[in-house]
């Protein structure tokens, strides 16, 4: 399934800005990065909670926000894109 995920973590401080990169870093092992604090990440259900546990972790819920939305299995039409940086195919081989 496509997940969107997003992400707000306050860099006010350095444990901020610390946690910001472990957010984005965890976020680069399972899908693509569509704009600054965005992925789109195709997952199976594990992965999903594996990933969903790992951000949780790494967030402070005091001054973070995290969001997941579930786009399901046939994304393909709920998914728009206009403008620059072309769309890639989520589910095509990810080359790194």
């Amino acid at each position: 399934m496509l997940v969107l995920i997003t992400y707000d973590v306050s860099t006010q401080s350095a444990a901020g800005k610390s946690r910001l990169r472990k957010v984005a870093k965890e976020c680069v092992n399972y899908g693509q990065r569509v704009q600054n604090s965005v992925f789109e990440c195709v997952l199976d259900a594990s992965q999903l909670l594996q990933l969903k546990a790992r951000l949780v972790s790494l967030i402070n819920d005091k001054e973070d926000s995290l969001r997941f939305y579930y786009l399901g299995n046939n994304y393909q039409t709920k998914v728009e894109h206009f403008g620059t940086k072309a769309t890639y195919e989520a589910e095509g081989v990810l080359l790194i």
